[in-house]
């Protein structure tokens, strides 16, 4: 894998691409820096160097323009921090701004581009904007793994002005070491747990899963569609009707497969979708026609947590519920308790970023497990064995 680790970035300026996209409150301060401190390392090894770091990335998705929102110089006070170094801004990431403070960068100092979606260009992969950036640096480098399965202009296009200078920082890297191990070398057994909302959103990475995994552990909303294609009472739950008929295929599969398929069978039954709705625990099958359910049931959360506790390589995406809501996020916090365990005992455990990330950092267990990716939906497509456009343009 060609990282920067192979090469000497002395007297060099390095055009990075980071993945900047944090959630920030409406005072802009920033409320997850997981992303920002994720690409530090690269920074740092190439400020070490005697190199000069120009940072590229996106932030939100403007859809017309210049949008206050969306500015990128809303991170840059807590970035120096982070940092230790006072970081320049340029309030365009091509133009006359944006060239002057790069030409004028010297070693050991940082430079952040404005928002590089206030350009149409960069979603549609425009080669004429790519070659605007590319007249930044010296050398390019990716490291914005949350955004490599997009073939925008920074994220893939870019790197063809830089054929003998192109590499992963180390977050890209470490990413797609942790994603192999759990696609092509698991200790075995290896447990995939999925959540989130729909069946549809997951179906590729499923499918592809029960060729490689000996339990495949399904909560959360999509749970009921399976549980309603099974003839269960699902009252105002969840439901995907167009895919009943699919969630008993992969039943059927995963069956025929040898994969252990783990439902969940109680849930925390709500009258509403509210953190104050009166809730109790009942059978996920049987709940009333006016009620809906939010999280797994604990007889569940404690099954799930046997197998979890039993494997030697985890993959987690997706929470068991409405884990925002306290009450409801019950269930998520005892697979992240169980994730912790297992990890504990020996095993590595992958989470996939997303609202699992998220969620593992809501209970404050980020340090706990084996890895936390910063890519959802690169995520999900590498799994899935698709070719990743950011990852081609560097190894290509």
């Amino acid at each position: 894998m060609n990282t920067i680790d192979n090469l000497d970035f002395s007297g060099k300026k390095a055009l990075i691409r980071v993945d900047f996209n944090v959630p920030l409150d409406e005072q802009y301060n920033i409320t997850d820096d997981n992303r920002i401190r994720g690409a530090v390392p690269t920074i740092q090894k190439i400020l070490g160097d005697g190199g000069a770091v120009i940072l590229m990335s996106h932030l939100g998705r403007p859809k017309d323009g210049p949008t206050e929102k969306y500015s990128l110089k809303h991170i840059v006070d807590h970035l120096s921090d982070v940092l230790g170094v006072s970081v320049k801004f340029a309030d365009d990431c091509i133009g006359e701004d944006a060239y002057t403070k790069a030409g004028a960068l010297k070693p050991g100092e940082v430079l952040l581009l404005e928002n590089l979606r206030f350009y149409k260009a960069e979603e549609k992969g425009d080669e004429e904007f790519a070659a605007k950036l590319a007249k930044l640096g010296d050398v390019y480098v990716n490291d914005a793994f949350g955004t490599a399965h997009r073939a925008h202009a920074s994220t893939a296009v870019i790197a063809r002005f830089f054929p003998q200078a192109k590499y992963f920082g180390y977050l890209m890297a470490s990413e797609i070491n942790n994603a192999e191990r759990v696609l092509n070398n698991p200790q075995r057994p290896f447990t995939a747990i999925m959540g989130g909302a729909k069946v549809s959103d997951k179906l590729e990475l499923i499918e592809a899963l029960l060729d490689k995994v000996d339990n495949l552990i399904i909560g959360g909303g999509m749970a009921y569609t399976f549980v309603k294609a099974r003839g269960g009472e699902i009252g105002k739950s969840l439901v995907e009707l167009d895919k009943l008929d699919l969630a008993n295929e992969l039943v059927n599969k995963a069956e025929a497969k040898g994969v252990n398929l783990v439902l969940p069978t109680d849930c925390q039954i709500a009258d509403e979708f509210s953190p104050d709705s009166p809730a109790y625990d009942g059978p996920n099958d049987q709940i009333p026609v006016d009620k809906m359910g939010l999280d797994i049931g604990k007889e569940s959360a404690e099954h799930f947590a046997q197998v979890i506790l039993a494997s030697s390589t985890i993959l987690w995406n997706g929470p068991m519920g409405v884990f925002e809501m306290d009450k409801f996020a019950k269930g998520t916090k005892a697979v992240a308790d169980a994730v912790v365990a297992a990890t504990e005992r020996g095993a590595f455990s992958l989470i996939g970023g997303g609202d699992s990330a998220a969620a593992v950092t809501k209970f404050g267990m980020t340090e706990h497990v084996s890895y936390v990716s910063t890519g959802g939906g690169a995520l999900l497509e590498y799994m899935e064995g698709k070719e990743l456009p950011g990852v081609k343009a560097i190894n290509g």
